[in-house]
């Protein structure tokens, strides 16, 4: 199968693997259809789907299928059905912070960061616990701009036009009292109990051996593609962060990390010296993200 998976995509690939998204989307709504839902679950398909085309713009696999086929099956593996309104838009703006922020072109990157504050603006209203990212951000603008204070004055100027206009629409709607909730930091509780996640081992496993190996071949990288690697690694632990903090029992949170952890295990997988290993890996990735999802849906932990 690795070797089927390792053929050059292209663009008309995209609609096939977007349509086992709909429908796994469809399939885990059935049963529970409501305008409210129905809602949710359409802000999900766009922000799911909208990665597909981020692998041919982050442009770190080769434009081959593996990357598809293993995000898919993470969405599958991790998608718990009933997604909460906060967690749909956060993997929306996600996808657009990633193709903001990973083009190589400093013109475009410098323009794009008023609305890249306005993104995490946004994201932060509908749900507060992602606000790791709005450090991840200005770490970004820290590390990659000439003009530093400038580019975080852009960034927090789409942060103030989007508060501004939240307290606008919110005061014009007579909504004059102060959520508790939008103040995320007294309501940290860091998983205890793992049980749940331990189908996921192998999974883990293959990231942290993953970034050994990045690491490991450093210098033998282009400079583009490290810039890029990086990034996911600086995205990934930010999204991490909200994860540790915040995910409790709320497995829907993983959904975060499949973009960025399918691009690091494609990429590990691809680079394995002997092809046996690749087919193991790859056979292993599936029947983790199995075993998860039946432990998770089943209730058998």
């Amino acid at each position: 199968m690795f070797k089927l998976l390792s053929k050059e995509s292209n663009i008309f690939s995209i609609p096939v693997y977007i349509g086992f998204l709909l429908l796994i989307v469809i399939t885990f709504n059935l049963l529970n259809f409501n305008t409210y839902e129905g809602i949710i679950a359409g802000i999900t398909f766009l922000g799911i789907a909208l990665g597909y085309f981020c692998f041919h713009s982050i442009a770190l696999n080769y434009q081959t299928h593996l990357p598809l086929f293993l995000y898919t099956f993470f969405v599958f593996g991790l998608y718990p059905g009933n997604l909460d309104i906060g967690i749909a838009v956060a993997l929306l703006t996600n996808s657009f912070l990633l193709l903001l922020l990973t083009s190589t072109n400093e013109d475009i990157r410098k323009k794009s960061y008023v609305l890249v504050g306005s993104i995490v603006a946004l994201n932060f209203i509908f749900l507060p616990t992602t606000w790791p990212m709005s450090v991840f951000v200005i770490i970004h603008v820290i590390a990659t701009s000439e003009r530093i204070g400038l580019n975080i004055f852009r960034f927090l100027l789409g942060i103030v036009l989007i508060v501004f206009s939240y307290f606008s629409v919110m005061f014009f709607i007579d909504f004059k009292s102060w959520n508790i909730d939008y103040f995320p930091f007294g309501k940290m509780k860091p998983v205890t109990d793992y049980t749940e996640l331990l189908p996921l081992i192998p999974v883990i496993g293959m990231l942290i051996y993953a970034v050994y190996d990045h690491f490991r071949n450093y210098n033998k990288k282009s400079p583009i593609s490290r810039y890029k690697y990086t990034f996911l690694l600086v995205f990934s632990m930010a999204q991490l962060i909200t994860i540790i903090l915040y995910m409790n029992k709320n497995y829907e949170y993983l959904l975060l990390l499949a973009f960025p952890s399918t691009i690091i295990i494609s990429r590990m997988l691809r680079f394995l010296p002997k092809y046996w290993m690749q087919e193991v890996g790859l056979w292993m990735l599936i029947f983790s993200l199995i075993g998860f999802k039946a432990g998770t849906y089943f209730n058998l932990f």
